[in-house]
């Protein structure tokens, strides 16, 4: 497991991951980590990777990092399908830059398998290109909503994990099941890191969450999502597999179309965001190392201050 030294003036383990629903406050506090332990930040949200997908994603505008240097945002064209495999690469290459120059990698996001995919021991099955064709065939004859009733039969927790409307993983999950038997979940890691990381989880009750994530679409919409979307779109949007699938930008490019209203993809945002808040929060509930901070509004004054004391006490305990 890989060690660093620790900066002055605070206790720190060599990586720290930030991690908890869309909307909880996590950009923040990395941020705030990372400027009092000597530390960088690493993106680990799997939207925010792409270029130009800045205001649908809440990516964080330079002035508002304070002087943090930010790593692993704006990467790929939009037209480019997103692979953890890929993800992994980059992550660990900018995790282990950083801890050889004594700086603190600092994980900011809420894509959980991007997150593992980083710090734990993982490897990823290959793929059969015939196998990979004949679903996706049938993800465009059947809709996704049928081939995740399949998941759902062949396993259940993949398909309480992956949403329904997310073709892209279905067809990976699916293919992955037939090419190695096993359930896609099967082949997720174990807790073994690879790297010795503390976990802080930023927990927001789901009332105020909810909230948070009303008023967050709404500055979106207010920020100029539409416009974004459109310039995307002329971009090859619609042609990128994974990007064309994020949400907001699914729903503007539904408007776009004539499928929908505006103020119809505003709520349908809304409350797909919701959703997968939901499922993020569960996802991260799983993993036992997850040390979890009240990011609630009454309680952001201290979240930093508890946040330090904790990576304090797992170093020093």
């Amino acid at each position: 497991m890989r060690t660093a030294p620790r900066p002055r003036g605070g206790a720190a383990p060599p990586v720290i991951a930030v991690v908890g629903p869309t909307a909880a406050g996590k950009s923040d506090l990395g941020v705030a980590l990372a400027r009092r332990l000597g530390g960088e930040v690493i993106n680990a949200d799997s939207m925010q990777l792409y270029r130009g997908m800045d205001i649908g994603t809440a990516k964080l505008p330079p002035g508002e990092r304070e002087g943090v240097p930010h790593h692993l945002l704006d990467v790929w064209d939009v037209t480019v399908t997103a692979s953890v495999a890929e993800y992994q690469r980059l992550a660990r290459a900018e995790i282990e830059r950083l801890l050889a120059a004594g700086r603190v990698p600092v994980l900011v996001g809420g894509s959980g398998l991007y997150v593992r995919g980083a710090i734990d021991a993982m490897d990823f099955p290959g793929t059969d290109p015939a196998v990979r064709a004949r679903l996706e065939e049938e993800l465009a004859d059947l809709g996704s909503g049928a081939l995740h009733t399949r998941l759902a039969e062949a396993d259940p927790q993949a398909a309480r994990a992956i949403l329904p409307s997310n073709g892209r993983r279905i067809v990976r999950a699916l293919e992955v099941i037939e090419i190695t038997g096993r359930p896609f979940t099967a082949n997720l890691p174990g807790h073994q890191a690879v790297y010795e990381t503390v976990q802080l989880g930023v927990d927001v009750a789901r009332p105020e969450l909810d909230e948070r994530i009303a008023a967050r679409v709404d500055r979106m919409w207010e920020q100029g999502l539409v416009a974004e979307v459109r310039e995307l779109e002329a971009a090859g949007l619609r042609a990128g597999r994974t990007a064309s699938r994020a949400l907001g930008y699914q729903q503007v490019l539904a408007t776009l179309a004539g499928e929908c209203t505006e103020q119809e993809a505003r709520e349908e945002t809304v409350r797909a965001t919701k959703r997968f808040a939901r499922r993020q929060d569960s996802w991260f509930r799983r993993d036992p190392r997850v040390h979890w901070l009240s990011g609630a509004e009454r309680d952001r004054p201290e979240l930093t201050g508890k946040a330090l004391d904790l990576l304090e006490e797992a170093v020093t305990g």
